[in-house]
């Protein structure tokens, strides 16, 4: 395991742990420990860790942005440009998880608020327990929001959910949350870990390249027209079946259906 102060990082069996480590200030996210969750991610697509299980000690997964680090931004002239650097480096955080060939599976519990949050709607099963609480509470305090879910949200839940959501701010339960399409599993807190750690077996039973090649393509699907689309399908169908992985694969599903 690598130790980087507020955000830890191990990989076995393919599977890398990504985990928010300063669980008594309930994992506040400045420049720095973006910095990190950054470099986790990158190291771990470097390892070619095939999952990714992204959570976070302590009773919440994150209260968001560092609103004291947030205010000494943009009240001192110092640290002008430590604010230019943070406001992209959410966005390069959500460039990342994107980049990142392993599919990433995020476990939240307690509150999980604006940019905590949003960042995390680019993993690719998201699994909360019992209790969690989301907010999206910027436009209070005159912020705005980060890591495209200005686009994002309203393709999960559409457009009126979005803006109730957004321009409201209000608190939804981890159900609620379920019941739109922003969370995928709502599992009993005691149940959490071993749920994620259930499902991403299951994912590594998958072929790598083809589960790969999914990932990217539904990533990038709302970007495509169906023409361009239907183009790369044809164009990965040709590329998996002709690997021997899945010649491997083919060949034992008929050996298994003989016996």
């Amino acid at each position: 395991m690598s130790t980087t102060d507020k955000v830890l990082y191990r990989t076995e069996n393919q599977i890398g742990y990504i985990t928010l480590n300063n669980p008594e200030q309930s994992n506040p996210l400045d420049l720095a420990v973006l910095g990190q969750i950054v470099e986790a991610f990158r190291t771990s697509k470097k390892n070619a860790d095939r999952v990714v299980i992204y959570t976070a000690k302590g009773e919440n997964f994150t209260f968001g942005a560092d609103l004291k680090y947030g205010l000494e931004m943009i009240t001192n002239p110092a640290m002008k440009s430590a604010g230019y650097e943070d406001a992209w480096s959410w966005q390069d955080l959500t460039t990342i998880m994107l980049e990142h060939p392993g599919i990433i599976l995020v476990g939240y519990q307690g509150w999980i608020v604006g940019g905590g949050f949003e960042h995390t709607l680019w993993a690719d099963f998201r699994v909360a327990a019992k209790g969690t609480k989301i907010m999206l509470p910027e436009l209070d305090m005159g912020l705005f929001f980060s890591n495209a879910s200005t686009k994002l949200i309203p393709q999960l839940i559409g457009m009126s959910k979005a803006k109730e959501l957004m321009l409201l701010g209000d608190k939804i339960t981890a159900e609620e949350a379920k019941e739109l399409g922003l969370v995928n599993f709502v599992v009993e807190r005691d149940e959490l870990e071993g749920f994620l750690a259930d499902l991403a077996k299951k994912l590594l039973k998958k072929s790598p390249l083809a589960l790969t090649n999914a990932k990217y393509l539904l990533n990038h699907s709302i970007d495509h027209t169906i023409d361009h689309q239907m183009y790369l399908e044809g164009r990965l169908m040709i590329e998996t079946a002709m690997s021997e992985e899945c010649k491997q694969r083919m060949q034992a599903f008929f050996e298994k259906s003989k016996g």
